[in-house]
């Protein structure tokens, strides 16, 4: 299996000035994931833990130029529209916790992830942890106590 994230992957936060996205945010930034930037549209020019926020992914990767991968904390029927917003940005891998994703929503963002050559995680995704590394969604809880550096990673998925 491919590693999906390490402390060199470039992560942008799509949804970062809301609750979750600041919250888990900042625990993404403890544990050592290298967070550029963060979209919140409308909210250009603030930050949140020191990360500089823009009005678009275009935005942010004009700025900082490709970005490795999203996490997207935004409401289930807003998902689709992030998605397919850091896809063509040119993100090629993007996280997906939000939970109640209609499904036809699922399956366009599947597609054209498929067509462009990138990969989703999610919805209803925890997240993704290299242990020691990087991490993108995770609570700080399972950061932060169940996790260590090992020679063997173990994939994990909810049914």
């Amino acid at each position: 299996m491919a590693i999906l994230i390490s402390e060199n992957t470039k992560v942008l936060i799509q949804g970062i000035t809301g609750r979750e996205g600041s919250a888990r945010t900042r625990f993404m930034l403890e544990y050592g994931t290298k967070v550029l930037a963060g979209v919140s549209p409308g909210r250009g020019g603030s930050e949140v833990w020191g990360v500089p926020v823009f009005n678009s992914v275009k935005e942010a990767a004009e700025e900082f130029g490709p970005v490795d991968a999203s996490v997207t904390f935004v409401p289930g029927p807003q998902v689709k529209k992030a998605v397919i917003e850091a896809i063509e940005a040119g993100v090629s891998f993007v996280v997906v916790p939000a939970e109640r994703v209609p499904l036809h929503d699922s399956l366009e963002m599947i597609a054209m992830a498929r067509r462009e050559g990138a990969r989703i995680l999610g919805p209803g995704s925890l997240g993704l942890l290299s242990a020691g590394k990087a991490a993108m969604g995770w609570e700080k809880i399972i950061l932060t106590t169940r996790y260590t550096l090992a020679a063997v990673g173990l994939p994990l998925v909810s049914a």
